[in-house]
Protein backbone atom coordinates (compact mmCIF):
# COMPACT_ATOMS: atom_id res chain seq x y z
CA UNK A 1 0.00 0.00 0.00
CA UNK A 2 1.00 3.50 -0.53
CA UNK A 3 2.02 5.32 2.81
CA UNK A 4 -0.18 8.19 2.26
CA UNK A 5 -3.37 6.01 2.07
CA UNK A 6 -2.14 4.47 5.38
CA UNK A 7 -1.72 7.72 6.81
CA UNK A 8 -5.04 8.75 5.45
CA UNK A 9 -6.67 5.34 6.43
CA UNK A 10 -5.36 5.63 10.16
CA UNK A 11 -6.22 9.18 10.75
CA UNK A 12 -9.96 8.56 9.71
CA UNK A 13 -9.86 5.99 11.85
CA UNK A 14 -8.53 7.23 15.11
CA UNK A 15 -11.06 10.66 13.79
CA UNK A 16 -7.64 12.53 14.12
CA UNK A 17 -7.37 16.49 13.26
CA UNK A 18 -4.30 18.06 12.12
CA UNK A 19 -3.38 19.32 15.10
CA UNK A 20 -2.72 15.71 16.65
CA UNK A 21 -1.10 14.22 13.40
CA UNK A 22 1.58 17.10 14.13
CA UNK A 23 1.60 16.12 18.15
CA UNK A 24 1.75 12.04 17.10
CA UNK A 25 4.66 12.97 14.76
CA UNK A 26 6.52 15.74 17.70
CA UNK A 27 6.37 12.49 19.99
CA UNK A 28 9.46 11.41 17.91
CA UNK A 29 10.82 14.44 17.64
CA UNK A 30 9.80 14.88 14.30
CA UNK A 31 8.41 18.58 12.95
CA UNK A 32 5.72 18.23 10.38
CA UNK A 33 4.17 21.61 9.72
CA UNK A 34 0.58 21.57 8.87
CA UNK A 35 0.75 22.52 5.14
CA UNK A 36 3.33 19.55 4.66
CA UNK A 37 0.73 17.18 6.29
CA UNK A 38 -2.41 18.29 4.34
CA UNK A 39 -0.50 17.67 1.18
CA UNK A 40 0.62 13.94 2.69
CA UNK A 41 -3.18 13.42 3.32
CA UNK A 42 -3.82 14.46 -0.28
CA UNK A 43 -4.82 12.10 -3.24
CA UNK A 44 -2.26 11.40 -5.83
CA UNK A 45 -4.04 13.25 -8.58
CA UNK A 46 -4.61 16.23 -6.49
CA UNK A 47 -2.44 19.52 -6.67
CA UNK A 48 -0.11 19.58 -3.99
CA UNK A 49 0.43 15.89 -3.31
CA UNK A 50 3.38 15.01 -1.32
CA UNK A 51 4.79 11.53 -1.05
CA UNK A 52 5.00 10.20 2.47
CA UNK A 53 8.28 8.30 2.43
CA UNK A 54 9.32 5.57 4.61
CA UNK A 55 11.17 7.38 7.11
CA UNK A 56 7.84 9.72 7.75
CA UNK A 57 5.67 6.93 7.90
CA UNK A 58 7.62 4.65 10.01
CA UNK A 59 8.27 8.05 12.58
CA UNK A 60 4.25 8.30 12.23
CA UNK A 61 3.87 4.94 13.51
CA UNK A 62 6.40 5.10 16.22
CA UNK A 63 4.74 8.37 17.77
CA UNK A 64 1.46 6.27 17.16
CA UNK A 65 2.86 3.71 19.75
CA UNK A 66 3.88 5.86 22.60
CA UNK A 67 0.55 8.23 21.92
CA UNK A 68 -1.57 5.21 22.85
CA UNK A 69 1.25 3.09 25.07
CA UNK A 70 3.91 5.80 25.90
CA UNK A 71 7.53 5.53 26.35
CA UNK A 72 8.84 2.99 28.48
CA UNK A 73 10.92 4.03 31.17
CA UNK A 74 14.50 4.18 30.50
CA UNK A 75 13.61 3.82 26.44
CA UNK A 76 14.17 6.59 23.72
CA UNK A 77 12.50 7.27 20.86
CA UNK A 78 13.13 4.56 17.98
CA UNK A 79 15.19 5.87 15.39
CA UNK A 80 12.94 5.59 11.99
CA UNK A 81 14.25 2.83 9.61
CA UNK A 82 15.17 3.84 5.96
CA UNK A 83 12.56 1.38 4.29
CA UNK A 84 9.13 0.22 5.44
CA UNK A 85 7.19 -2.67 4.55
CA UNK A 86 3.68 -3.94 5.10
CA UNK A 87 4.91 -6.45 8.23
CA UNK A 88 6.04 -3.47 9.79
CA UNK A 89 3.47 -1.67 9.17
CA UNK A 90 1.34 -4.10 10.73
CA UNK A 91 3.70 -5.05 13.47
CA UNK A 92 3.93 -1.39 15.32
CA UNK A 93 -0.21 -0.94 14.33
CA UNK A 94 -0.35 -3.97 16.70
CA UNK A 95 1.70 -3.11 19.13
CA UNK A 96 0.40 0.58 19.61
CA UNK A 97 -3.13 -1.12 19.77
CA UNK A 98 -1.79 -3.65 22.12
CA UNK A 99 -3.85 -6.32 20.12
CA UNK A 100 -3.71 -10.07 20.51
CA UNK A 101 -3.61 -12.30 17.39
CA UNK A 102 -7.40 -13.28 18.51
CA UNK A 103 -7.88 -9.42 18.39
CA UNK A 104 -6.45 -9.19 14.86
CA UNK A 105 -7.97 -11.71 13.41
CA UNK A 106 -11.49 -10.23 14.83
CA UNK A 107 -10.95 -7.09 13.41
CA UNK A 108 -10.41 -8.98 9.61
CA UNK A 109 -13.54 -10.51 10.16
CA UNK A 110 -15.12 -7.29 10.56
CA UNK A 111 -13.96 -6.26 7.06
CA UNK A 112 -15.15 -10.36 5.68
CA UNK A 113 -11.62 -11.12 5.26
CA UNK A 114 -10.54 -15.24 7.12
CA UNK A 115 -7.23 -15.69 8.24
CA UNK A 116 -5.57 -18.24 10.24
CA UNK A 117 -3.61 -18.23 13.36
CA UNK A 118 -0.79 -19.65 11.75
CA UNK A 119 -0.92 -17.53 8.53
CA UNK A 120 -0.83 -14.55 11.03
CA UNK A 121 1.60 -15.75 12.66
CA UNK A 122 3.88 -16.02 9.92
CA UNK A 123 3.42 -12.16 8.99
CA UNK A 124 4.95 -11.55 12.46
CA UNK A 125 8.00 -13.52 11.96
CA UNK A 126 11.46 -12.76 11.09
CA UNK A 127 12.65 -12.12 7.47
CA UNK A 128 14.63 -15.00 6.67
CA UNK A 129 12.49 -17.63 9.11
CA UNK A 130 10.96 -20.15 7.20
CA UNK A 131 7.37 -19.76 8.09
CA UNK A 132 7.77 -16.32 7.19
CA UNK A 133 5.15 -15.10 4.52
CA UNK A 134 5.45 -11.18 3.18
CA UNK A 135 2.04 -9.54 4.53
CA UNK A 136 -0.04 -8.33 1.13
CA UNK A 137 -1.48 -4.79 0.64
CA UNK A 138 -4.82 -6.63 0.91
CA UNK A 139 -4.51 -7.89 4.13
CA UNK A 140 -3.31 -4.37 5.67
CA UNK A 141 -5.82 -3.01 3.91
CA UNK A 142 -8.68 -4.82 5.13
CA UNK A 143 -7.11 -5.04 8.49
CA UNK A 144 -7.28 -1.00 8.31
CA UNK A 145 -11.44 -1.64 7.16
CA UNK A 146 -11.90 -4.06 9.93
CA UNK A 147 -10.09 -1.60 12.25
CA UNK A 148 -12.72 1.35 11.31
CA UNK A 149 -15.47 -0.56 11.89
CA UNK A 150 -14.48 -1.73 15.19
CA UNK A 151 -13.71 2.17 16.32
CA UNK A 152 -16.04 4.26 13.98
CA UNK A 153 -18.53 1.72 13.65
CA UNK A 154 -20.12 1.07 9.88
Amino acid sequence: MINNDILRRLRFVFDYQNAKMIKIFAKVNHEVSQELLLNMLKKEEEEGYQPCNDKTMCQFLDGLIIEKRGLREGAEIPEPVAQINNNLIFKKLRVALEMREDDIISTLILADFNMSKSELGALFRKPGHKHFKECGDQVLRNFLAGLSIKIRGK
